[in-house]
């Protein structure tokens, strides 16, 4: 499929030619097919001075089982080697890549980009079992922000999980880890001053069996407690361990609403002030934290100034989202707030609070995310909006000059099912319909004017698991509708969906090297 390319700072990308051999996920920019192919052996040389010996490291380490050894790093020029390189030139996450007889190079216009050139070499090596085909490859991303969701909240899952979900997403060359750490389920960071955030918080009595009907009297529960949180020292080493792939980790402490696990520990954060537990089951409740009370916003503050010093991030994640206004127009002490700050409504109430918490975390350097119902009652310019309901919420924000990441839940929402016939195919999951095409369909500048595509700064897939209680769980979920996401943040103008399913028969190839469980919905028909 063709498409006209507008040349803008949002999309300053190259037009593919088709090619046979090289099947790469994301689509590379340009690609030219030569003759002969250069072998991996456990004898070949990476040659990586500097920070790059970082990203060659990482690439021994993942072929070692093809090439039957791991292969040496060293800092001097060599002969039939994988040799890399940089060239300030070239955009920061771009590369190219030249193979041939003599050898491979790859060269990045940062230790990034050669990152990535050497994710695209080894999809080319686990396809031809260790055998390079001669190519030359030019290519760079058309976004700047491709990102992935892990709600560890509803779920806890170990550290080692969280790790492969990043590996998952270096694959895709994706860079923004969007972690969700609090919720009415579950707290799960440790928090220094607030001991009883993890004590109490992290922790609940049991959990809802199966599809959560409205039905009541329908529930089960499996009577078993669930809980866990990330130590400080645990999620140092989880931001280290992104930040070896480069990827970035942006926190979410979801707020004001979402907060069940926080006044279950600290009750008087509540309008109410009492009767507070972890909730057992999904959904929105009414209580949220209250608006009116200084010591409030003493907590937010507390919260965010440990947060800031376990994530060096340029954005905090502040929720938004689901925030019942029930609490507040019964409470004394918001009505109050409002009358003096001059509020018409709850909803400017919540602007109000978002606001305070956004200027807090200005003071120290951060941006803020937060999902599209912080537009209501207002919000800042500076604010980034995460479109999740509607494609049409992050529209209307890059129209208004917000910068925007589209993640609307009919595109990027992994717990929804991927079959017409779920109850027929799959483990249980969020019955709402989300084939791989569907993600694949994603379009971020819709219905945007050209000059206005700058403000949409990329694309993120959600992982919800209110019905993904495991990493095995999560991986066909997740596999191969991520590589369709990719696809967007990365190729954006060269998407072509019969070309994706045919380069795609060999991405998977991958997934099997590593051993990741993916979904096969699509090349049995099965839609």
């Amino acid at each position: 499929m063709k498409r006209k390319i507008f040349l803008t700072l949002a999309a300053l990308c190259c037009v593919a030619a088709t090619f046979a051999e090289v099947h790469i996920i994301p689509r590379p920019a340009s690609v030219k097919e030569g003759k002969g192919a250069f072998t991996l052996t456990a004898r070949t040389p990476i040659v990586a001075a500097g920070e790059l010996q970082n990203p060659a490291r990482l690439f021994a380490q993942a072929a070692a089982r093809l090439t039957k050894g791991e292969m040496p790093v060293v800092a001097t020029p060599a002969k039939q080697a994988v040799t890399l390189a940089v060239d300030p030139a070239l955009a920061s996450e771009g590369y190219t890549l030249s193979a041939g007889k003599a050898g491979v190079r790859i060269v990045g216009g940062s230790a990034q980009g050669v990152f990535y050139g050497l994710q695209s070499l080894l999809q080319l090596a686990v396809n031809g079992q260790g055998r390079i085909p001669a190519v030359e490859i030019e290519d760079q991303p058309c976004m700047g922000y491709r990102g992935a969701m892990m709600d560890v909240c509803r779920y806890y899952h170990p550290v080692e999980d969280v790790k492969r979900f990043i590996d998952i997403m270096a694959l895709h060359k994706l860079n923004r880890f969007h972690w969700h750490l609090s919720e009415d389920q579950g707290w799960r960071i440790e928090i220094k001053k607030y001991p009883k955030l993890t004590e109490i918080g992290s922790q609940r009595k049991e959990t809802i069996i199966g599809l959560q009907s409205r039905d009541q009297s329908t529930w089960k529960f499996d009577g078993k407690p669930h809980g866990g949180y990330y130590t400080q020292d645990q999620i140092r080493e989880i931001v280290a361990y992104a930040a070896e792939r480069y990827i970035e980790v942006i926190p979410e402490i979801d707020m004001p609403g979402h907060m069940l696990g926080a006044l279950a520990a600290y009750p008087e954060l509540g309008c109410r002030g009492e009767g507070y537990e972890v909730w057992t089951r999904w959904g929105i409740s009414d209580d949220v934290l209250c608006a009116g009370q200084e010591k409030t916003f003493e907590f937010v503050e507390n919260v965010l100034a440990e947060v800031l010093e376990l994530f060096p991030s340029k954005y905090i994640h502040i929720g938004g989202d689901e925030c019942p206004k029930a609490r507040w127009k019964e409470c004394p002490r918001c009505q109050k707030r409002m009358a003096e700050e001059g509020l018409k409504n709850e909803k400017e109430l919540q602007s109000y609070f978002m606001h305070r918490v956004q200027n807090y975390l200005s003071a120290h350097g951060r941006e803020i995310i937060g999902w599209d119902e912080i537009l209501e009652g207002g919000i800042s310019k500076s604010a980034t909006i995460m479109a999740w309901r509607d494609q049409n919420y992050g529209t209307e924000a890059a129209r208004k000059g917000n910068r925007v990441i589209m993640t609307p839940k009919w595109n990027c929402y992994f717990d929804y099912s991927q079959t017409a016939d779920p109850e027929k195919y799959e483990t249980v999951c969020n019955k709402r319909y989300l084939p791989l095409r569907q993600v694949y369909r994603l379009e971020p500048y819709d219905r945007l004017r050209p000059e206005e595509w700058a403000n949409v700064i990329g694309v993120q897939c959600n992982v919800w698991c209110e019905y993904i209680p495991n990493f095995d769980n999560m991986q066909p979920k997740i596999l191969p509708r991520m590589a369709a996401l990719a696809e967007t943040g990365w190729a954006l103008d060269r998407k072509d969906y019969n070309d994706f399913l045919v380069r795609l028969k060999d991405f998977v190839r991958t997934y099997d090297y590593f051993g990741y469980k993916y979904a096969d919905y699509v090349f049995r028909n099965i839609l």
